[in-house]
């Protein structure tokens, strides 16, 4: 956890994620090498992480469907999104919606290597 010892807790606060994978450890390279993520083992062995400023945890999950559809759509928090776009497609991702799509907000939308679809956000200047 990259800011604080422990993450912010409180009543409502999304604090961990099962994403689809095909395979754990391309999942595991993709967010670490285009995001930071913190990518660690648990206790019981399973690949787990830590987001970018250590406030939402998770693991990925094989035998599940990607999210690839209409439903809930994560975003992530980015501080360039043309640099973030650069690393999804150097690291076996693709955009599925470019930056513009939702203006005046800085958005676009990825497909990860298991082929899961989710945003990417850039903080307005």
């Amino acid at each position: 956890m990259a800011n604080q010892t422990r993450p912010t807790t409180g009543n409502g606060k999304v604090c961990y994620l099962e994403i689809p994978a095909s395979s754990v450890e391309e999942s595991a390279d993709f967010y670490k090498n285009v995001f930071g993520w913190n990518i660690r083992k648990r206790g019981d062995g399973a690949t787990a992480f830590d987001d970018g400023v250590g406030e939402v945890s998770g693991a990925w999950v094989t035998g599940r469907k990607p999210i690839e559809g209409p439903g809930i759509l994560i975003y992530i928090m980015v501080d360039d999104i043309h640099e973030s776009i650069g690393k999804i497609k150097e690291n076996n991702g693709s955009i599925v919606q470019e930056v513009g799509a939702d203006a005046p907000e800085i958005t676009a939308r990825f497909k990860d290597p298991a082929g899961n679809i989710l945003g990417l956000y850039q903080e307005p200047e």
